[in-house]
């Protein structure tokens, strides 16, 4: 695995993870803080990094389309979701937050700084 620094925070790209797709996601989603399963292109996708950017907190974000078997990962998460549109998906302390709607109305209702300070990834 390899992990590189960009404004958006850290992107991973696995390397040499097989098996279950599902027990992949959870595999990766726990091993950070804030965790986003993305797509480069994606504008929702874009638009949660940046959320979380300007909250101060450093996600790590797996970009599905730059991993070759992001398209398992992105049916596995769709299934976990039950929609039919996958990213971005955020896990906040190894726990699924849900997709774009699931995050903002967290952010909105005034849950999702809480949730960010339990899981270590905001100090104030």
């Amino acid at each position: 695995m390899y992990q590189t620094e960009s404004s958006w925070g850290s992107y991973v790209q696995p390397r040499g993870f097989g098996g279950d797709p599902l027990e992949r996601i959870e595999r990766l989603a726990s091993e950070n803080a804030v965790v986003i399963f993305s797509i480069s292109t994606c504008c929702m996708c874009h638009a949660i990094k940046r959320l979380f950017c300007g909250m101060g907190v450093n996600p790590t974000v797996y970009e599905l389309d730059e991993d070759p078997r992001g398209m398992e990962i992105e049916r596995a998460l769709m299934r976990l979701l039950g929609s039919s549109t996958a990213v971005p998906v955020v896990f906040i302390g190894g726990k699924l937050v849900g997709a774009m709607d699931r995050v903002m109305a967290s952010h909105i209702n005034g849950t999702l700084v809480p949730l960010l300070k339990e899981a270590g990834a905001l100090w104030l």
